[in-house]
């Protein structure tokens, strides 16, 4: 059976993680947080050791801050133990640290463990591909009002799908925060927007427009716990790879 460690258990992904693997058979075998302290489950401990929490679990499931992630991937490497990252928020240094991690233990990072946010990126990929670049490419994403960082995660895995789809780099590309006079819009660039209100978990969707018509590629999300399924089937899966950087298209088998 295998057993789950969860950084940033006392958050709400935190605690869907656990109750998914509680309702996929899995041992829970404790958390951390930032204050160290309550439980996931009774009996099932949240601290502030990371390295004690890896050397305890047979895969470990972040969903933390960015902050975290350092000490994180040190602990997983000490213990010699597989990671999934779900955290979102990321910057190119913290990449470099996990392509850095990834030399060393199997490692999967996802700016979304939905199962059908990630086929709808391989949808994207294909679509980008198959059309030219008079396809104007936007990304809309709303999220609940306490979500702090924009574009989200799941918006920035949709853009690098389009991107990847073109054969080009997204950074190179990518056109958000429009104000004021901007100026017509680039050709072939990819647009984001992003809404904040409520308590939305997560709706996306991309359009490919050109002259005369319109493609419309959506997901909504109606609770965390698509994420938090998403993830124990990433983890599970995660524990049986080999060393190396991956992402959700190996568990769907794209």
């Amino acid at each position: 059976m295998t057993s789950i460690g969860i950084f940033g258990a006392a958050g709400r992904m935190g605690r869907a993680i656990a109750q998914a693997a509680a309702e996929a058979g899995l041992t829970v075998a404790g958390g951390t947080d930032r204050d160290g302290s309550g439980e996931l489950a009774p009996g099932v401990a949240i601290t502030n050791d990371p390295l004690a929490l890896a050397q305890a679990a047979d895969v470990l499931i972040d969903f933390s801050v960015p902050a975290a992630l350092s000490a994180n991937l040190d602990a997983c490497i000490a213990a010699n133990k597989p990671i999934l990252i779900g955290t979102t928020g990321l910057e190119g240094e913290h990449h470099v640290l996990i392509d850095q991690a990834a030399a060393h233990i199997p490692v999967l990072q996802t700016g979304n463990t939905s199962l059908g946010v990630n086929l709808l990126a391989a949808l994207v990929e294909k679509a980008a591909a198959s059309l030219g670049d008079d396809w104007d490419i936007e990304i809309v994403e709303m999220h609940h009002r306490h979500k702090v960082d924009a574009p989200s995660g799941t918006a920035l895995l949709l853009g690098e799908a389009a991107a990847k789809g073109r054969g080009i780099a997204l950074a190179d590309h990518s056109e958000r925060g429009r104000d004021g006079i901007t100026g017509a819009r680039a050709k072939g660039a990819i647009g984001f927007a992003a809404l904040r209100g409520g308590s939305v978990a997560g709706d996306h969707q991309v359009i490919l427009a050109t002259e005369g018509e319109r493609i419309e590629l959506g997901h909504r999300a109606e609770n965390r716990s698509i994420f938090a399924r998403g993830a124990i089937k990433g983890a599970s899966w995660l524990a049986g790879q080999p060393v190396g950087r991956y992402d959700m298209k190996g568990v769907l088998g794209l």
